[in-house]
């Protein structure tokens, strides 16, 4: 069953991305809401792929059949339009032409390919595919004893914080790899697999379930940096503080189980929309952005321009190159034609 909410969520998390990449570059509100504000939408990114992986899959045996379809069906939805903006990057870079992304370099293709660096927003893809193999890892310990989970994040959170997210980057033989990005969104990643797990089996109370909980949404905006009151280093090393953790967290956990499903600001057809073209969004704005700023025109046509433009880019990405190649996909490595979601 569609945990509508979920796609509201989503949306969010791409359009905060959006806006933030938006003021950095145009300056909109003096980039008040810039100053890496967009982080907190790719950790609700990450908490989104935890909770709906462990929410999914815990359930089912993690044998070959199922873990065959985990993988057809993970591939079918990150990995075709990413190599095609991959590809599309440093082939325009090759016959002279402004690329999409800065990948310029042999050695940069391949280590985009290999999902172990990523320029500009593409880092972000390296640990989601990274997070999808320690998860075959997370699944066959749930079906064997599911409380080892708690024990394994536990351990994984502890050591961490202790090692101070260890830096892994460089390059071998010109091919540039960074798995600090991994060690730092990992904990995201864990935490949703720790709230997916219990979504099924949870009886909240009616008195608990409450439209006023939508509020803790605010949380957020309120951890940007150019608004927060937090005086700490989370305010902006906030990957490597679990304060900044906590609080994302508190807040999707308090959206996902206390809001109603029926609540009209999460569960409508707009959230659904740009829910479901949110990666298409998210892979292909800033070089939309970067376009639109040339113009000169006021900053307030700039958003206007940027957001349509984005959002119909988005759509026709969704339509004719997401949702077909998905289908390619399964419908190849799948014999019976049906995949899990």
């Amino acid at each position: 069953m569609e945990i509508r909410k979920l796609n509201a969520l989503r949306g969010l998390a791409a359009s905060i991305v959006l806006t933030t990449h938006f003021s950095d570059v145009t300056g909109w509100l003096d980039g008040a809401l810039g100053g890496r504000a967009g982080q907190y939408g790719v950790m609700l990114f990450f908490l989104l792929s935890g909770f709906l992986m462990s929410h999914l899959y815990f359930d089912r045996k993690a044998d070959k059949e199922n873990i065959k379809r985990y993988v057809i069906s993970r591939i079918g939805r990150v990995v075709p339009l990413y190599v095609l903006v991959v590809i599309c990057s440093y082939s325009m870079h090759y016959f002279g032409y402004t690329g999409l992304y800065e990948i310029t370099e042999v050695q940069s293709l391949i280590a985009h390919l290999l999902f172990v660096y990523g320029e500009s927003v593409l880092w972000t893809i390296a640990p989601e595919i990274q997070f999808y193999v320690i998860f075959i890892g997370l699944w066959k310990v749930a079906c064997w004893r599911r409380g080892y989970i708690y024990v394994i994040v536990t351990l994984v959170l502890i050591i961490l914080f202790f090692s101070n997210f260890p830096r892994f980057y460089g390059d071998f033989d010109g091919v540039p790899y960074n798995f600090f990005h991994l060690m730092r969104s990992l904990p995201y990643f864990l935490v949703g697999v720790l709230i997916g797990m219990h979504y099924k089996s949870a009886n909240i109370p009616l008195y608990l379930r409450k439209n006023i909980f939508v509020l803790s949404l605010i949380l957020i905006p309120l951890m940007y940096p150019h608004f927060s009151p937090v005086s700490s280093d989370a305010k902006m090393k906030m990957w490597l503080s679990y304060e900044v953790l906590f609080v994302m967290a508190a807040v999707f956990v308090s959206v996902v189980y206390f809001v109603p499903d029926n609540n009209r600001l999460l569960s409508n057809r707009t959230g659904d929309f740009i829910g479901k073209i949110s990666y298409s969004l998210y892979l292909l704005h800033m070089p939309i952005i970067q376009f639109i700023n040339t113009f000169e025109m006021p900053i307030a046509f700039k958003l206007i321009l940027f957001l349509s433009s984005s959002v119909c880019v988005a759509y026709l990405s969704f339509r004719w190159i997401e949702k077909p190649a998905a289908k390619i996909i399964n419908s190849f490595f799948c014999s019976n034609g049906k995949y899990s979601k």
